[in-house]
């Protein structure tokens, strides 16, 4: 008996060169996840460096995978650390996009994408193999061709540090995509949260025309919708539309603000 593994589609979208719309959803809700996977986003980013269960926590993690697979919808995961065996672990209870937070240099970046590849540029890769979730207990069906295939290992470029090595970082082979972090960024450079702040703008800016340059896909934050539309068109592939807790504070605020109270 085999089992089949499903394709990648955040993937799929970024290899078409199309845009990958998506939500935070920093309740870490398998309810939630399945709903926006019902709604029709493209991936659910869950932020394990910022919140949330403790990655390392398979059971939960397991959840939340399992949430997304029932409503075809792909889970980006951020990690809290580059740690190569964390990545291995993220991608044996079955995730499939994972990115790190805060890199710095090339060669942690080489270390965590090599981690995720059985071959990695024409050479060994370092990722275990075993019979984990991933592999559906050992019953995938080309298992090793399709893990390395479907998988994506994406960076935060977010520090001062990494934009002065964004080249070096943009060469790693089969980097996924850089996401760029305009917050982190801000405070790295010494304006912290004033992400409109012309130094973060610019370094935001040469992350952003370098990665399409080099062919990598780009991700980031949208602030509104014209915002979404605007880089959409300037050539980021993968955009955050929100969050749940925003869209909840939007809403019920709403409420408040609509409701006309009646004096007795």
């Amino acid at each position: 008996m085999t089992a089949s593994q499903p394709a990648n589609d955040l993937a799929a979208i970024l290899d078409d060169g199309d845009v990958a719309l998506g939500v935070l959803d920093n309740t870490y809700s398998p309810t939630l996840v399945e709903f926006y996977g019902e709604l029709g986003v493209d991936f659910v980013w869950l932020d394990f460096e910022h919140g949330g269960p403790d990655p390392w926590d398979g059971g939960q993690l397991e959840d939340l995978l399992r949430a997304g697979e029932r409503t075809d919808v792909e889970l980006l995961v951020r990690l809290p650390d580059t740690d190569p065996t964390l990545v291995r672990k993220a991608l044996d209870l079955g995730a499939r996009n994972v990115f790190l937070p805060r890199v710095e240099t090339a060669e942690e970046v080489r270390d965590a994408v090599r981690s995720a590849r059985f071959r990695y540029d024409d050479g060994p890769g370092d990722r275990g193999l075993a019979s984990p979730r991933a592999s559906r207990w050992g019953l995938a069906d080309e298992y090793v061709t399709t893990e390395d295939r479907e998988t994506l290992v994406g960076v935060t470029v977010e520090t001062e540090a990494s934009v002065e090595n964004l080249d070096d970082i943009l060469a790693v082979p089969e980097l996924g995509f850089v996401f760029i972090g305009p917050f982190d960024l801000s405070v790295s450079l010494g304006y912290p949260g004033e992400i409109d702040h012309p130094k973060v703008r610019e370094a935001v800016e040469t992350v952003r025309s370098k990665a399409v340059d080099a062919d990598v896909p780009v991700g980031g934050l949208g602030f509104g919708m014209d915002d979404v539309n605007e880089k959409a068109g300037n050539g980021y592939q993968m955009l955050n539309l929100g969050s749940t807790t925003g869209a909840l504070k939007q809403t019920v605020t709403g409420w408040f603000d609509a409701y006309e109270q009646n004096d007795a």
